[in-house]
């Protein structure tokens, strides 16, 4: 299913008459693979999703995002509806509506620095040290999926074997956490359903993955998350953004492919230093 290129009349109409609203037009509607949203005429957001029906009990959707503090920069939730239809779970839900545009507009990957002031990059630091102190019991679901130990093993130990993927710590994370989530000049968090536990680190190692292609933007999100990054488990996140991309190819990585490989080099060159430093070191 990708919705950025199927007919979505029927599913915008069926989400007014659940949700009790009327839907700007059509053509204003922001597609994403598995998403699409539409500003409300009450001046609120709707967005519907589709989710693998097998997977649903394991997301709780949107509204687990009122148990977020504020600081943590998300959209106000206020209602929301599903309905099953065959292997699909769809979901319609009302939020507010953020006015300001995403970082990368469009989708794709992010090849040109966007120029982010100081208190932008404060303000996410701010937003990610106040998510880590959410109490939950929730798994986060990146691409729809529970994270957990052995899916991290098996997608490192397919591109890199033999090296360690132990996660040591694990942390709330937004599971999105990429630039066409983010939003400009404000800095503000969206598409939060797949918020939950995955190792510490997670949302750094994804948008900094997500910044290769520009280096200089990519420098700047080790400098602002060096802390969950530099980590053992930081470093275990970096590795498997860097496995997943690899192991998709070229034709899916675009622009990223080639720093991804480098960036992988590098960092197996450190850890293998690390390594021989260490038995050295015992020796």
């Amino acid at each position: 299913m990708d919705l950025r290129t199927q007919p979505v009349t029927t599913l915008l109409d069926s989400a007014e008459r659940a949700l009790g609203v009327t839907l700007e037009s059509e053509e204003q509607a922001a597609r994403k693979r598995r998403t699409v949203g539409v500003p409300t005429r009450r001046g609120t957001w709707v967005r519907i999703s589709a989710t693998p029906a097998e997977s649903a009990a394991e997301r709780s959707g949107l509204e687990a995002t009122v148990a977020l503090p504020p600081e943590t920069l998300h959209p106000r939730w206020y209602q929301g509806v599903c309905w099953c239809d065959g292997a699909t779970l769809w979901r319609a839900e009302e939020t507010e509506l953020v006015p300001e545009p995403v970082v990368q507009q469009g989708g794709g990957v992010l090849t040109t620095d966007p120029q982010l002031p100081e208190v932008w990059w404060q303000r996410l630091a701010g937003a990610q040290r106040a998510l880590s102190t959410v109490a939950t019991s929730r798994l986060a679901t990146p691409h729809t999926r529970p994270i957990s130990q052995q899916r991290v093993t098996e997608t490192i130990q397919a591109v890199f074997p033999g090296l360690d993927t132990t996660v040591g710590e694990w942390a709330v994370a937004h599971a999105d956490f990429a630039w066409v989530n983010l939003t400009a000049p404000a800095c503000r968090i969206l598409d939060w359903e797949d918020f939950g536990l995955a190792p510490r680190g997670w949302d750094a190692a994804t948008l900094w993955v997500n910044s290769l292609a520009v280096p200089a933007l990519a420098e700047r999100v080790q400098q602002v998350f060096a802390d969950e990054l530099h980590s053992p488990t930081g470093v275990v996140c970096q590795l498997y953004a860097l496995a997943e991309l690899i192991a998709a190819g070229e034709d899916y990585a675009g622009p990223l492919a080639a720093p991804v490989h480098a960036a992988a080099e590098a960092l197996v060159t450190t850890l293998s230093r690390r390594g021989s430093l260490a038995a050295a070191g015992s020796r």
